[in-house]
């Protein structure tokens, strides 16, 4: 009995500590993935994986731990092991996968014993599974059985959760591409502007260590940083020439505009508002329209600042002929400190500099197809 006792202990422990790290998770890999790596380290088995229902209506692995058996591979609606999993909808256990139909397709994918959960949704649907695997075949200890249907029923819960909530996220990714691009189309001068600076704006985010969710609050900012240039008339957005004072004034309105045209969108989070506000700000508090300076300046605005910047000069303008790529980064380095922030236009120019560096034409081919 106490050794009885102390395991559940044990288990009850880690269950816990799995769930304090899930609930700080952004999305489904970074929520499952301490459930898969107590798997591996609490119990035999040797690898284990989530899978997913994906659009195209497969089951793909989105967190694998230890073996590899599973990376990389999809599950097919069909297959035999999800349709006995479907009416089973409990966790089944396969001592040898050489033995059993439902689990005929496993052994070429190095898996001889596996276990595997469904992750239900609200409406008992499955759209996931947790599973775990060994090599070889193997006897499913009862200690394991318990932790593994335990960790797959608290951590199912909240990928169900996250699934929903990334639905969401790519609902309001599209309109607000959608609105953007819509906005570009006025000014046929910037056709391409708007994806090509996003993909630019992301890449540079990661390189300075943005997380995920930043990641997102910069791109969603990106698509509608000018989206109060529908307030600006056309006679002042589409003049080939240079900008009356009394014009220019016009044209700087834009900016407040936006971000109160912005602040509508009540999902929109404050980083995304800053890019929209604060992008014409100036390091050296000398931009618009609060002549913020320095840190004062919203991350994520000092960010896209830099993007921006880069293409209105490697684009092809009424005002201007496109500048060289390097004579563009030249600029900027001469800017750092004054325009930009220095530390942000120093990790763009040395971005841009490398072999894999973020093409500005290819940036909006990469923004349609992903």
């Amino acid at each position: 009995m106490p050794l009885q006792t102390d395991h559940r202990t044990a288990a009850a422990a880690t269950i816990m500590e799995v769930m304090r790290c899930a609930l700080t998770a952004y999305d489904v890999p970074s929520a499952v993935l301490p459930a898969l790596h107590a798997l591996v380290e609490r119990t035999h088995a040797e690898g284990a994986a989530y899978v997913q229902l994906s659009d195209a209506g497969e089951f793909v692995t989105r967190g694998v731990v230890g073996a590899p058996g599973l990376a990389g591979q999809a599950i097919p609606q069909g297959s035999p092991l999800l349709r006995a999993l479907r009416a089973a909808q409990a966790p089944l256990f396969y001592d040898n996968t050489w033995m059993d139909p439902d689990t005929a397709d496993f052994p070429a994918h190095g898996v001889g014993a596996l276990a595997i959960a469904p992750v239900l949704d609200a409406e008992a649907r499955l759209v996931g599974a947790f599973v775990m695997y060994v090599h070889s075949a193997h006897s499913w200890h009862e200690d394991d059985a318990e932790l593994f249907a335990a960790l797959a029923g608290a951590i199912g819960l909240l990928a169900v959760r996250l699934i929903t909530e990334e639905s969401l996220r790519k609902a309001h990714e599209a309109a607000l591409r959608a609105l953007g691009l819509m906005l570009e189309a006025r000014d046929t001068e910037t056709g391409g502007h708007t994806d090509r600076v996003t993909v630019l704006a992301v890449a540079l985010g990661g390189a300075l260590g943005l997380q995920a969710a930043q990641l997102q609050h910069l791109r969603w900012g990106a698509y509608l940083h000018d989206i109060g240039k529908v307030a600006v008339p056309d006679h002042v957005l589409l003049k080939p020439g240079k900008l009356e004072a009394h014009e220019w004034l016009t044209m700087q309105s834009h900016v407040l505009a936006g971000e109160r045209f912005a602040r509508a969108l009540n999902f929109l989070p404050e980083p995304s508002l800053a890019v929209i506000g604060s992008h014409h700000e100036r390091w050296d508090g000398r931009g618009y329209p609060r002549g913020l300076a320095g840190e004062a300046i919203p991350q994520e605005a000092r960010i896209f600042a830099v993007c921006d910047v880069y293409d209105a000069l490697v684009s092809d303008r009424p005002y201007h002929k496109p500048w060289a790529h390097e004579e563009t980064l030249a600029e900027i380095e001469r800017s750092a400190g004054s325009h930009f922030d220095p530390a942000i236009a120093q990790v763009f120019c040395e971005l841009m500099r490398r072999e894999d560096a973020p093409h500005p034409v290819a940036a909006a081919a990469c923004a349609r197809t992903g």
